[in-house]
């Protein structure tokens, strides 16, 4: 297999960018989730909830498009974290996200298994997983295209699903159907006036909102392997916004105005109970007796792409860590006739498949290595808030104007310190009743296994720190990064 020190194929299209931008946001967490977030803090709750983090996440991906727009590369968070705050910040950020991804195609190739038993029963579900994660590596090691034609048609299938959704919602809310709910009646949560548990429901779903849009990002990895950065990247991120509306603000709308805030089916909704999605109980409410079986199917697609995604994410996340020396330098080695980073794409897939195994023969390590990835992706969006806000300081303070930028963010500096802000209320409530009482009495277990990830993030951060002795890089002489892409392939 003829390999090279070279670079990445720009072959990506702008449909493939776009729908992967929409696929990001379309998962388990619309799907199957959305309905949970009503019983905790009612339809009005959930939907001020996804408002806010929807609002954060347009800003994050404003802050990304900009940085991805003036210097496209692939690793866009560790390049950029590397460049604009300093190399130790680069190398947590890059090694955070990479173990996050890798340890997302495990979680995801074990959600295979579960979602088939729906329909297979008595087929162990590893078997399920397996060929999921040999389909995965196939597509991933065709191509770059092919990675995105791949999800371009997964998340079609997503969409129309939701579109279908929304429409089939709105028509029996007006009456177009048999079933006529209590609208009113649903949406006041019966005289709450929509919220359920005060600021705490609402906190909560914030944790689950954060989780369900996780993914939006990326668009600044696929950057590096778009043949049109200055026109695909600045098209994907303005559609988010909008995106986010239609799909989570209007469906969190028609699930609380046609089910009950109370229905015990909404708590049972889990990616374990694929039955009970509020988006099956709407289907069979307008009369879709099929509704189960289709719905299962679109969250398989869902888990297939996220674990696709995984692989393509952190494959390139560590392509470019090797190619900057933040990780042994075979890793940003590529295959000279396809452009992909075998060497990195491996031990992606070897490390999902060591996890995945540790969920048949230790469960305990498969919990504690998922816990360990779960505030990755918020740490990742910390990272993007800083590195865009120091990118814009820097610009500025080397004469530059924003009028030069191909695309810019809106709201500077207003939005990257409002995501900030958010990104860390969620990362640090993730679970505040564990600190109740005193310290004797904190519960520790599940501190450690909700928290583990920062720690390992703080880790990496002062190892290298440490051993490299680097420090914050000063505005004056930092590298905008107008030609880090040809540096990154030298």
């Amino acid at each position: 297999m003829a390999k090279e020190t070279g670079e990445l194929k720009r072959t990506m299209q702008t449909r493939h960018l776009s729908m992967i931008a929409l696929g990001g946001t379309i998962g388990t967490g619309l799907f199957v989730t959305s309905g949970a977030t009503i019983s905790q803090a009612g339809p009005m709750g959930a939907l001020v909830a996804y408002g806010v983090i929807g609002i954060m996440v347009f800003f994050l991906m404003t802050s990304l498009g900009e940085m991805a727009t003036h210097n496209p590369v692939s690793g866009s968070f560790s390049t950029y974290a590397d460049m604009y705050v300093e190399p130790a910040f680069g190398f947590a950020m890059g090694w955070n996200y990479w173990f996050n991804w890798a340890i997302t195609v495990a979680v995801e190739a074990s959600t295979v298994g579960v979602v088939m038993e729906f329909w297979f029963p008595h087929v162990p579900t590893w078997i399920w997983s397996a060929i999921v994660l040999a389909l995965i590596t196939a597509i991933n090691l065709m191509s770059a295209r092919t990675y995105g034609e791949t999800e371009f048609w997964m998340a079609l299938i997503k969409v129309v699903a939701v579109i279908a959704f929304l429409a089939i919602g709105i028509l029996t809310i007006v009456g177009a159907f048999h079933y006529h709910p209590d609208v009113t009646k649903n949406l006041s949560a019966n005289g709450h006036f929509g919220f359920v548990g005060g600021i705490n429901g609402i906190l909560a779903v914030f944790m689950v909102a954060g989780f369900s849009f996780q993914g939006t990002e990326l668009i600044g990895i696929t950057a590096g392997e778009s043949a049109t950065p200055e026109k695909s990247v600045p098209k994907a991120i303005k559609q988010v916004f909008w995106r986010i509306l239609l799909f989570y603000i209007l469906a969190i709308f028609i699930i609380g105005a046609l089910i009950y805030y109370r229905d015990p089916n909404l708590l049972k909704a889990s990616e374990t109970n694929i039955a009970v999605s509020p988006f099956t109980l709407v289907f069979k409410q307008a009369g879709f007796a099929a509704a189960a079986s289709l719905m299962n199917a679109v969250i398989l697609t869902a888990v297939i792409s996220s674990a696709n995604s995984g692989v393509y994410a952190s494959s390139r996340m560590l392509w470019s860590m090797g190619k900057t020396g933040m990780a042994p330098k075979i890793f940003g080695q590529v295959n000279r006739q396809t452009g992909i980073p075998v060497p990195a794409l491996l031990l992606t897939v070897f490390i999902g498949l060591l996890t995945f195994l540790t969920a048949i023969l230790g469960p305990h390590v498969y919990y504690y290595l998922v816990a360990a990835s779960g505030l990755s992706g918020f740490i990742a969006w910390i990272g993007i808030a800083i590195s865009h806000f120091r990118f814009r300081r820097a610009f500025i303070k080397q004469g530059h104007h924003v009028s030069e930028l191909r695309y810019h963010a809106k709201w500077f500096p207003v939005g990257p310190i409002i995501a900030l802000v958010l990104s860390i209320v969620v990362v640090i409530g993730q679970d505040t009743a564990a600190f109740s009482g005193t310290i004797t009495h904190w519960n520790w277990q599940g501190i450690i296994t909700t928290y583990m990830a920062l720690p390992l993030f703080i880790g990496l951060y002062l190892y290298y720190k440490i051993k490299h002795h680097s420090k914050l890089r000063p505005l004056e002489t930092i590298d905008l990064g107008d030609n880090v892409s040809k540096k990154q392939n030298d």
